[in-house]
């Protein structure tokens, strides 16, 4: 047993998706397609007598990595570090429920298989309320299109085969529970409707059409949001809202040549990852 491990998981915007309930949390889930950033989330893992979990230095309350410790029968101060903000579709408690799986399964010899740790984060993440797709798209990397909902082992995920610098401009947060706690019919058959344009053209600014156009369809489209996507087409980007938050992402430098002070990353080509140094 280690005295605490550490695990990377890259931060995931996602561009358009559907949801897919059932009784089974590993089998709910969702379709979709997004892009893993290299700005992403790493979480140390140490055994305690009591569970304590930190984000940033600050105390938090996050239900879905107290999930992953209960399924893992474990008691651990787990502590969080990232520039992504939190609620604005970036999957950061997606990225804390499977680092915690990771890197409490190597700290606490748990023995399991990388599959069956997504499958937990996963499972935390849809009972929480917090996530539908985000940790099978970070597990995998690039550019993920996440072709059946679900865990790992129901969830086929292909990719779009490019990378990109990619930026972002965080306006605020969207709830992900008041979007798809209610009726979402609509919403899936956009998000359906767009997956079936990128796996028939699979590069990214199909990525980013399709993402736009869903944005619209699926009314999630925010007039602050809208402002700044019609900023970067004008000045010849390519931008689309993140899911779900009031955040624009773009690639290259679309944001900053239309006068915004945005971050910027890359696409993450891996897939999340145990820190050796942990």
């Amino acid at each position: 047993m280690s005295d605490d491990a550490r695990a990377f998981v890259p931060g995931h915007v996602t561009g358009f998706f559907t949801v897919d309930r059932g009784d089974d949390p590993t089998k709910t889930g969702s379709r979709g397609g997004g892009i893993a950033l290299s700005d992403g989330v790493s979480v140390t893992v140490e055994p305690a007598t009591e569970t304590t979990v930190e984000l940033n230095g600050e105390a938090v309350e996050m239900d879905a990595v107290e999930r992953v410790l209960s399924a893992l029968r474990a008691e651990a101060h787990v502590s969080a570090e990232t520039p992504l903000p939190l609620g604005a579709g970036f999957g950061v408690s997606g990225a804390m429920a499977l680092g915690t799986a990771l890197a409490t399964n190597a700290a606490l010899d748990r023995g399991l298989s990388y599959n069956e740790l997504v499958t937990i984060a996963h499972g935390a993440d849809v009972q929480a309320g917090t996530g539908l797709g985000d940790v099978v798209a970070q597990a995998r990397g690039g550019v993920p299109l996440r072709l059946e909902p679900g865990g790992p082992q129901y969830n086929y995920v292909d990719a779009v085969p490019e990378r990109a610098r990619v930026e972002y401009y965080t306006l605020g947060e969207l709830s992900t529970p008041d979007v798809v706690g209610g009726d979402t019919e609509a919403l899936t058959t956009a998000g359906e409707r767009a997956l079936s344009m990128v796996v028939k053209e699979p590069t990214l600014p199909t990525v980013m059409r399709a993402a736009r156009q869903f944005s619209r369809e699926a009314e999630l489209l925010t007039d602050d949001v809208e402002a700044v996507v019609a900023d970067v087409i004008e000045a010849d980007g390519d931008a689309a809202m993140a899911m779900l938050g009031e955040t624009v992402f773009a690639l290259g430098s679309g944001l900053t040549d239309a006068g915004y002070d945005a971050r910027s990353c890359a696409t993450y080509p891996a897939g999340a990852t145990l820190d050796s140094e942990g």
